[in-house]
């Protein structure tokens, strides 16, 4: 028969294998069922962030195993049958010097670290395109205030037409920004009259939309494709239901698509049909 020492052993060893099984998992561009990690970076800033991740989950590992290794020491060296009489003793000064001077050495490798990636995402790199994102009840607003004064109003696809396009709902959408790939897109985000967040898993970002203040990102997206994100602030009853998609192209087909969608929206007099209009509302 097994032990239990060496139950608690596998089942310890079980546990690491899995978690570092879910650091090389790969994703898919959109969520998918069943996933225990990281979208797969599409941004240098998402590189950082996924590269922080790992750096803590190793020392969250080190720091479980060191413990169960001494529980596990203290249960076996200090029971009643392998130790009849109690020791006793009040201090110990090598115990005590560890037990404060590794903690600080384990924060000091989190801190540089972290300090790091809070001034690259911080710090806006000179940028090759502004996008002023705007959360409605409960869509999204898109302008480029370099590009003129128009709004690209980007609603849920509805089920139906998700079906039929073979898109994915919840997260497709009727009308989305695109950027072109390896430019610097600097995202300005605020809100109309309630709290939101946007949020792009891939591109690592994610900035809350507060009204009345405007809060700016940054991202760099390295390949083509098409992302997704969501709204990640509870912002009423379709919180659900505000996707966001961002398409990543190649700066000819971004131009190509500018001057469409300028047009488009030009020839519909309005950011969108009544029947979006009506349904961002809530009517």
């Amino acid at each position: 028969m097994i032990g239990w020492a060496e139950r608690i052993w596998r089942a310890g060893t079980g546990a690491l294998l899995w978690l570092l099984a879910g650091m090389s998992l790969a994703a898919a561009e959109e969520p998918q069922p069943g996933e225990i990690n990281f979208q797969p970076a599409a941004s240098p800033l998402a590189e950082e962030v996924h590269s922080f991740h790992h750096l803590l989950l190793y020392v969250i590992t080190a720091i479980a195993l060191l413990v169960l290794l001494l529980l596990i020491y203290v249960v076996l060296r200090y029971n009643k049958r392998a130790n009849p009489t109690p020791r006793k003793f009040h201090h110990n000064t090598l115990v005590e010097v560890l037990w404060t001077a590794i903690p600080v050495i384990v924060l000091i490798l989190i801190a540089v670290p972290s300090f790091r990636l809070l001034y690259l995402s911080d710090r806006i790199p000179d940028a090759d395109i502004t996008i002023k994102v705007t959360g409605q009840n409960w869509y999204w607003d898109y302008e480029y205030p370099d590009e003129g004064e128009w709004t690209l109003s980007s609603h849920l696809l509805p089920e139906d037409e998700a079906k039929k396009t073979g898109q994915t709902w919840l997260l497709a959408v009727d009308d989305h920004p695109v950027v072109p790939v390896n430019a610097v897109v600097r995202v300005q985000v605020t809100a109309y009259d309630r709290l939101h967040s946007w949020t792009v898993p891939a591109f690592g970002i994610k900035v809350d939309a507060v009204p009345g203040r405007l809060n700016e990102t940054w991202f760099q997206a390295t390949r083509e494709g098409t992302f997704y994100g969501q709204c990640s602030e509870i912002c009423g009853p379709k919180h659900a239901f505000m996707p966001i998609q961002v398409e990543v192209v190649s700066q000819e087909k971004y131009q190509a698509w500018l001057a469409e969608t300028k047009g488009r929206l030009a020839a519909a007099d309005g950011p969108a049909p009544a029947r979006l209009a009506a349904l961002g509302s809530g009517k």
